[in-house]
């Protein structure tokens, strides 16, 4: 057996596996689809009103693409199944690309990797919306340097989808030299979005999904809600864990948790310019794409997740693309930052599904998972950001004289 058909083989049974597990494990882990997906769009196709258009929304409007295709595979067994088959879909075209012919050592382990944590991190990583942006964002990342456009153009589909891949548009656009091609693509999906949704008389919500998130509380798996999670846990008053019914999530409360929920956001914005601007600084000093993008685009995205008031489970998903772009370029040099990630996924699963019950009642062991979890994000945030700082570059004098048709002699 080829080592290519021995990959997809790994990729169906991986897939199955998972999509079955959402059915076995506890509290739900595929409730998001047949509670909130299926009646959104459901009630876009009867005509009753269309979230983000006719109402306010906490998705960007490109979002209820995904949740209307699903019903097409709907007439197998019903709309959960549907969704996890587009899904498996979606993955299998950006594993085909990225595995090829599978001759690539480095292609195959970031396969193997993609597939690893989508084994450990569990149905919670198939049965999100989440879960369509990755293999988009997979792909769009491998065409940044060869077909920029068409690179730029499926990561602001994914942006527009799921905001988080918002952060790789913006590592590309400090890393790719083809600047004007990867914002032109951007430009582009973004204006057809708008009119489109100005045109169906949605200018008024065309950008609620920003309000919303900003407005939110505390989840309970933010990182930052470690204090307030342990405070519940040792049972001191005015500290604990309630459920919001507008946000569909729970979340935790406490003393000043109004002046934390008010600091994040600016806190957030301020990581992720600090990241973006040592970014910026290594690829004016000459940094390779290769070198910079993986790395600053996973120091973003885990900016994204460490310094946000939401703590989703899903999220976890995002930091397999940086990592899956970077094995497959550099594989040695990512494996450690690979093998951090699959803790996290182990850990992420261990808290949802199968403590969660636990964790919502307060106790000890599901806190310290999470915990645990947060920790390790914290840690491959601050991995990054020292490699960030040590990435490889090319003095410019060097960069000058190759320009001028000199190569730099080496040292003796």
């Amino acid at each position: 057996m080829s080592r290519r058909a021995g990959m997809w083989i790994a990729f169906v049974l991986v897939h199955l596996l998972v999509a079955v597990l959402g059915f076995v494990l506890p509290n739900q882990p595929m409730g998001d689809v047949y509670l909130v997906y299926e009646p959104w769009s459901l009630k876009a196709l009867a005509g009753s009103g269309i979230v983000g258009i006719t109402e306010p929304w906490v998705y960007p409007q490109l979002a209820l693409v995904p949740m209307v295709l699903a019903h097409g595979f709907g007439w197998i067994f019903g709309y959960v199944v549907g969704w996890v088959i587009l899904v498996t879909l979606c993955n299998a075209l950006a594993f085909g690309m990225l595995l090829g012919k599978g001759h690539s050592r480095g292609r195959t382990a970031a396969a193997a990797f993609w597939l690893a944590s989508i084994l450990l991190l569990g149905p919670v990583g198939l049965y999100r919306i989440d879960a369509i942006t990755v293999p988009l964002a997979i792909a769009g990342c491998l065409w940044l340097v060869g077909r920029p456009w068409l690179g730029s153009v499926l990561l602001a589909v994914a942006t527009w989808i799921k905001v988080w891949p918002a952060a790789l548009l913006a590592a590309a656009v400090i890393a790719v030299r083809r600047r004007a091609a990867v914002i032109g693509g951007a430009v582009v999906v973004s204006a057809l979005t708008l009119v489109t949704v100005i045109a169906a008389g949605g200018a008024r919500y065309a950008f609620g999904f920003i309000g919303d998130q900003t407005g939110r509380g505390l989840q309970l798996e933010a990182p930052v809600s470690t204090v307030y999670l342990w405070r519940a846990v040792a049972g001191i008053d005015g500290s604990f864990i309630y459920y919001d019914p507008d946000m569909l999530t729970f979340q935790v409360t406490g003393p000043n948790v109004d002046v934390v929920i008010a600091l994040m956001t600016p806190l957030r914005l301020l990581a992720i310019v600090v990241v973006a601007a040592l970014g910026a600084v290594q690829a004016w000093r000459g940094a390779s794409f290769v070198a910079l993008f993986p790395t600053l685009a996973l120091g973003l995205v885990t900016a994204f997740i460490l310094f946000n008031k939401v703590g989703s489970p899903q999220y976890l998903t995002w930091i397999a693309v940086p990592l899956v772009v970077g094995l497959a370029i550099r594989r040695r040099y990512w494996r450690a930052p690979a093998a951090l990630a699959l803790a996290i996924a182990v850990l992420t699963q261990a808290v949802y599904p199968l403590t969660y019950g636990g964790l919502l009642a307060a106790q000890p062991l599901p806190a310290a998972l999470l915990t645990a979890r947060n920790a390790l994000v914290l840690v491959l945030f601050v991995w990054t950001v020292v490699r960030l700082a040590r990435v490889p570059v090319r003095p410019r004098t060097a960069r000058t004289r190759v320009h001028q048709g000199v190569r730099p002699t080496a040292a003796r």
